[in-house]
């Protein structure tokens, strides 16, 4: 097995990776906490001054995601190719999150009427708690553990989609 520094590579690629899902959940767990309390906030001036506190950093955010992705593929391929594989559906899911809440933000001080303000806040809103919802879910069925086959593919059938806690 390979080492750099006497460590096997495959403990590099994990603390890497640790990194950077840390990283990711530290900074746009802030604007997500933000998204999910947007209707919440009542005064145009507080929903503002909550969206400039996260509009220089939402959408550098996404950037953890694909190193993450990037550190995962090339550390753990195989780990790769069976949670993406698995969580299909799920993944699809957390990028329209993640679409829309990014058009959200750019798209609700485009017009002046209010409805066209109302609907994308809530869209905002809607799309932050997908996101962290959506996360929650693959990262809480990746912890409670994944069947796999001979071959290292997904075996399991769509109970991947709900947790279910041991008995």
């Amino acid at each position: 097995m390979e080492k750099f520094l006497g460590i096997d590579y495959n403990v590099w690629w994990f603390l890497v990776f640790g990194a950077v899902i840390s990283g990711y959940a530290i900074l746009d767990g802030f604007d997500l906490g933000a998204g999910a309390l947007h209707l919440f906030l009542k005064k145009e001036l507080s929903r503002r001054i909550a969206i400039n506190a996260i509009g220089p950093m939402f959408d550098g955010n996404e950037v953890w995601l694909v190193i993450g992705g990037g550190a995962l593929f090339a550390g753990f391929p195989v780990a790769y190719a069976a949670i993406f594989s698995a969580f299909y559906v799920p993944f699809m899911v957390f990028l329209m999150g993640i679409i829309f809440r990014a058009i959200s933000i750019e798209f609700r001080s485009k017009e002046p009427m209010l409805w066209w303000r109302t609907a994308w806040d809530i869209s905002y809103c809607v799309s932050s708690i997908v996101i962290a919802l959506t996360l929650g879910l693959m990262l809480g069925n990746i912890a409670l553990g994944m069947p796999l086959n001979a071959q290292h593919e997904f075996s399991g059938t769509g109970y991947i989609f709900l947790i279910h806690l041991p008995c």
